[in-house]
């Protein structure tokens, strides 16, 4: 479809102003999301039917990051309870998953665990989480909630140009990489055109939407103890794949007791494992012990580098499914151990190692509503489209979250029949003197724990609105001292911190920066958001 104009291209730099609410706010990654959310909080819904009609509706209209096979984590403060509840939504690795199967089956890769195909497929609890969330706090029927995915996926939506950026993307990667026969239906649903839909084309699923329909009509049975379960067995056993319909039926997402951290007068709560929010809590645990008078100077990146490395190295040797964690998570935030470790950070650049502590880890969105309630969600096929495995005639593209497995069988993590692994996608809630102040999140696999911690610091110590708290320039530890900073970053303290011993490097790429939402509620009540400007994320609010 020709243009006369180029969509993806910005000449000149663009800014965008917090959005102000009064009764209720949706902030996602596509404004047909955002619209949902809002449109079931005008039929009388609360911020949790709007979560879920977000959620549910980004399957549709931002498939190149989370489908109907997702895993979902969300945090929600009840404001009848006054109460901050978290949900684990994320599905452990089939039965059938051992080691010796993998190895026995040809699965592994290099030795290492398969990215794309059903042996990347472990259950997925997106669903079970819309479910969960709506049944527990909602004040209306999935019938309803799902109703505006639905007709976006029946009827159609015009593509945006991030999310085209990305669907090119992937379309040009897969090509080459995907050409086994379980393939077949991911090209099937979403490359029909044998080429990306260009921004302003009308993308319908139909598939996806009968399938949502049965999803909403039977609350999400269906998909874990009903037809569609027997759909995903039957294609899962037709291409070799591990998982089954006992799998699903087993399948249940658990209410969990959010982690907090207290960082300078605020507290910052997230999901604990087998979520890797714990990374971004011991980054902040170690950080609250310095006091940090001015956001764009060398000091300041440089003890945040250095705490993020300290955190990722305690995180990624501990964390995985938390019946099987060698050590209590609450150890690993201790104040006394934040100090330890921060007293390990010098004036230059280190590699560090997991220690001890002393005894005693996407699509995200955010919703509020205008009797209190505030939703922190995010869902995620994780890698782009996941396995690229679409159960057949479904419209159900499934996460690879089994990649994350580790294949040595000394790791806390090893892949195990029943297990849920290390899991990224986190979302965030901030708290002062035990009263909500509101969610946000940042998307983007590893990124995710490291974009806490700067939209957190942005926030608390730089004292930046919501909007500029995203907008902020962006940086990413990779491995070893070397970080990747977006372009608008400052130059002259990229040299500062080069001089430090960091191996800094300019990343062109945003979307290797993730994308957030924030929403705060401010003493009156009234809703202050912002949103991702890296992308083609909306806030809808009345």
């Amino acid at each position: 479809m020709s243009q006369a104009f180029d969509s993806t291209y910005h000449r000149y730099p663009s800014a965008r102003n917090p959005v102000f609410a009064k009764n209720g706010m949706v902030n996602t990654s596509t404004p047909q999301a955002s619209a949902a959310g809002i449109e079931i909080l005008k039929m009388g819904g609360n911020a949790i039917d709007a979560a879920v009609a977000a959620a549910s509706t980004l399957t549709v209209t931002e498939p190149t990051a989370n489908g109907l096979g997702s895993d979902a984590f969300a945090l929600i403060w009840s404001a009848e309870d006054q109460k901050l509840y978290g949900l684990n939504a994320s599905g452990p690795a089939p039965k059938l998953a051992s080691l010796d199967n993998y190895r026995r089956d040809g699965k592994l890769v290099n030795g290492k665990m398969p990215k794309r195909g059903w042996g990347a497929v472990t259950v997925p609890g997106a669903v079970g989480a819309w479910a969960a969330a709506a049944k527990r706090f909602g004040k209306l029927p999935m019938t309803k909630s799902l109703a505006p995915a639905i007709r976006y996926a029946k009827d159609g939506y015009p593509v945006g140009a991030g999310l085209y950026t990305s669907w090119k993307q992937d379309y040009e990667q897969y090509l080459e990489e995907l050409k086994g026969e379980e393939f077949r239906e991911w090209f099937r649903t979403f490359h029909p055109l044998c080429r990306a839909w260009e921004p302003g084309e009308i993308v319908k699923l139909p598939d996806h939407a009968k399938t949502l329909r049965e999803i909403a009509e039977t609350q999400g049975e269906s998909f874990y103890r009903g037809a569609i379960a027997q759909r995903i067995d039957a294609d899962s056993k037709a291409h070799g794949g591990y998982l089954r319909a006992e799998d699903l039926a087993a399948f249940h997402p658990e209410w969990v007791e959010p982690l907090k951290v207290d960082y300078h007068g605020y507290q910052v709560c997230e999901i604990p494992p087998n979520g890797q929010g714990i990374v971004a809590l011991m980054a902040l645990n170690i950080l609250s012990n310095f006091e940090f008078a001015e956001k764009e100077c060398c000091e300041t990146f440089h003890r945040q580098f250095e705490a993020m490395k300290i955190a990722f190295a305690d995180g990624l040797h501990y964390v995985t499914d938390p019946k099987e964690m060698t050590i209590e998570a609450k150890r690993l935030l201790d104040p006394a151990y934040g100090r330890k470790r921060a007293a390990e950070i010098g004036d230059t650049a280190k590699l560090y190692s997991w220690d001890t502590p002393p005894g005693s880890g996407t699509v995200y969105l955010c919703c509020a509503d205008g009797e209190g309630n505030m939703v922190s969600w995010i869902q995620s096929n994780y890698m782009g489209f996941g396995s690229c495995i679409v159960v057949k005639d479904t419209g159900i593209a499934l996460q690879n979250r089994g990649a994350d497995f580790s294949t040595d069988q000394d790791h806390a993590n090893v892949i195990a029949p029943g297990k849920k692994t290390y899991h990224t996608i986190i979302p965030g809630f901030l708290m002062k003197d035990g009263r909500p102040v509101g969610p946000f999140g940042v998307m983007g696999a590893y990124m995710q724990p490291q974009g806490h911690v700067q939209v957190v610091m942005n926030y608390i110590d730089f004292h930046l609105n919501p909007q500029q708290c995203l907008d902020a320039p962006r940086w990413q530890w990779i491995r070893g001292k070397r970080f990747i900073t977006e372009t608008s970053f400052s130059d002259e303290i990229a040299r500062q911190l080069k001089a430090k011993g960091h191996d800094i490097n300019t990343e062109l790429e945003t979307a290797l920066f993730g994308k957030g939402q924030m929403i705060v509620r401010l003493p009156n009540g009234v809703l202050c958001g912002g949103t991702e400007s890296r992308y083609d994320s909306n806030i809808a609010a009345y």
